[in-house]
This record gives structure tokens, C-alpha cells and sequence, in this order.
């Protein structure tokens, strides 16, 4: 699945039809041989289904049958309703993920989500912008972030929430937060396979809303290896086009190294927690951290702090010249701004 057919996740109907390819002669045969009666046109088979339980015996038929033709199956399930946008041709692997984590999948396809802030603050402790992040909704399911984004991934759906994701950000900012504050949106590079159609709704959910592209900051957070640099650097490029600014987080950390923020030169660079963790008392995230910081300081990037919870670590940062600062010490993430904010939202 890729950004030009997320627009929705169509619920698996109780009757309907399951489609697969490739349909082999080998595989046709053990069809005709398990007593299951199909049609086949080009390469691709059909066969109805009356109810979930016999789609579920179907797909174990099938997992098996793939199995012992040493092949590897593609299929498309669609509900008699003829509901469906968009044919959606997924592995059993996934199918499998999907039936297992239904609930989870029910909160993506219903959006059953919002966005909390968490404040940045400058030296003075003045707040400058928010990160938005995505929590659940106050009486709906609960999750955890990560696992939802895992499970989108694994069963093709990760485009779909990752726009999602970043429309739900943008419509809680412009409603809670006035003009000239920093709204900082994270955005998985790995969903986006063409920046000039995939980012179309993000761009358009600001226009219509009547923000301004200034104020938003654009996070890379992205649990893989960028393996495609330039792939990136495009994206940028396309935020950076549409008025916007850009930031790579967990800098110093798994594959947010300091050679891609080198490479990529965003213009925000969150140092990861981790580094931050008691930094006022570990020489050797003390140079990390100032290795970090003279890094950014050569393509002229803000540089910001994340997880800060000590005082003691803020007054660290803050001595050495770290701009910017993130983390419980200043508050959680919120569904709305703090009473003492400065405007009631």
C-alpha cells in the first residue's frame, strides 16, 4: 500500500469474495483437491466467502496450501457492500497481524486518536512552541503510541496513520495555539514515497485552516535505518519549499547518528534523552553532547535537549549553550496548553 490509496481502511465484511495471486496450477489443483470451488482469470483467483468464520478457514486453507507450493500469495478481501475505495492486496503474513490486532486496527481506521503538546522552552523557560504527540482519545481505547505505529507497519497501514498523524497535529494546533508558536509534528520519512503527492494533505490541511507555514517544524522520527539518504533530503527539500522547517530527533542515538544530522543539516537537532539523562555528571556525554552541538553549530541548526527532568541538567545545557529544552521538568504532554500559558485557548 503506498500514500495514494490510505484515504481509508475498509472493515472486512461477514460476506464477500477473497482474491489471490498468484494462481498457479499447482495451487489450483489443491484447491479443486480440498473441495473448494473458485474461479481463476489471469493469474488471479476468486473465491466467495458467507461468513467470518469461513473466511478465516479459507485464509488457513490458503496459508497452508501456500506452504507446500513453496510460493507466497497476495490477496485482496472485499465485502459485498462494494464499500471498498481501493483494491488492497496484502500478504497472509499481514492478514494474519491485522485479524489478531483488530482492536488496534479499529482505532486507526476510525481515528479514534488526538494530539497532546508538550512545551519547549527557551534559556528563560519561556515557552516557544509545543511537540504534538499521539495519544488516545479521553474516553476511547487505549494504546501505546509505538505499538500502533508498529502494527500500521506491519500490516501496511503506516502510510494512512502517518498522514493521519500529522493532520490530527495540525488541526489541534491551529484550535489551542495562537500564531508564532512552533509546532513541532513528527512525520515517519519511511511513509512518504513521493514528497510531491504524499505531503499534498499536510500542506493543504494548513492552508485550509489558515496557519502559517512558519510555525511548523517537521520531526523526523523513524525507528528504521534511513538507508536512503537522498530519498530525505528530498523531503526536506519539499517542507523547507512550502515555507516550513525541519528537525531530526534522537540525535546521538540509534540511527540518529551524528553523521546523518551531518548529512541531512535540519534545522532543529533534538539531542536524545538518553545523552541528556544526568549529562551534568558524565564526562562522556558532556563530549557527545559538545561534539553534537559544534556539528550543528557549522550549518547553523538550533540545537534542543529532550527529556530533560532535573533541574540540574537544564542548568547544564543551558551553561553550554544548548538554545532550547524539552521534558517533564517543563511539563507532560497536555490536551491543551498550561493555565499559565499566557491566552486561554
Amino acid at each position: 500500500m503506498d500514500c495514494r490509496d490510505c484515504s481509508a481502511i475498509e472493515p472486512v465484511e461477514d460476506e464477500g469474495e477473497i482474491r489471490f495471486k498468484p494462481c498457479t496450477f499447482v495451487l489450483a489443483s489443491a484447491l479443486r483437491a480440498s473441495g473448494v470451488e473458485f474461479t481463476g482469470v489471469k493469474n488471479t483467483g476468486m473465491i466467495t466467502y458467507a461468513s467470518r468464520e469461513a473466511l478465516f478457514e479459507l485464509l488457513r486453507l490458503l496459508e497452508l496450501l501456500q506452504k507446500q507450493a513453496g510460493t507466497s500469495l497476495r490477496l485482496c478481501i472485499s465485502g459485498r457492500s462494494g464499500r471498498m475505495t481501493a483494491e488492497r492486496w496484502v500478504s497472509l503474513e499481514q492478514l494474519e497481524i491485522r485479524f489478531a490486532n483488530d482492536n488496534l486496527i479499529s482505532i486507526i481506521s476510525n481515528h479514534d486518536f488526538t494530539s497532546h503538546m508538550q512545551p519547549i522552552v527557551n534559556f528563560a523557560e519561556e515557552i516557544i512552541g509545543f511537540e504534538l504527540l499521539l495519544r488516545p482519545l479521553p474516553e476511547g481505547s487505549a494504546f501505546q503510541p509505538y505499538e500502533l505505529f508498529e502494527i500500521a507497519r506491519q500490516t501496511g497501514f503506516h502510510s494512512f496513520l502517518d498522514r493521519a498523524a500529522r493532520i490530527s497535529a495540525i488541526e489541534t494546533s491551529a484550535r489551542l495555539l495562537p500564531r508564532g508558536i512552533k509546532r513541532f509534528v513528527n512525520f515517519l520519512p519511511s511513509s512518504i514515497y513521493n514528497p510531491n503527492f504524499c505531503l499534498t494533505h499536510t500542506f493543504e490541511t494548513i492552508a485550509r485552516l489558515n496557519q502559517d507555514p512558519e510555525d511548523f517544524v517537521f520531526e523526523v522520527v523513524e525507528t528504521e535505518k534511513i538507508s536512503n539518504m537522498n530519498h530525505l533530503q528530498a523531503i526536506f527539500a519539499e517542507y523547507r519549499r512550502q515555507g516550513m522547517r525541519v528537525a531530526l530527533d534522537d540525535v546521538g542515538a540509534g540511527y540518529s547518528t551524528v553523521e546523518v544530522m551531518s548529512s541531512l543539516q535540519p534545522d532543529y537537532v533534538k539531542i536524545d534523552r538518553n545523552l541528556i539523562s544526568y549529562c551534568d555528571q558524565d564526562e562522556r556525554k558532556q563530549n557527545t553532547i559538545r561534539d553534537i552541538m559544534s556539528r550543528a553549530g557549522s550549518f547553523g541548526a538550533s540545537v534542543l535537549a529532550e527529556g530533560i527532568e532535573r533541574r540540574e541538567e537544564f542548568q547544564y545545557c543551558r551553561d553550554i549553550g544548548i538554545e532550547l529544552a524539552q521534558g517533564y521538568l517543563f511539563g507532560k504532554p497536555l490536551d491543551k496548553p498550561p493555565a499559565d500559558f499566557g491566552f486561554s485557548a
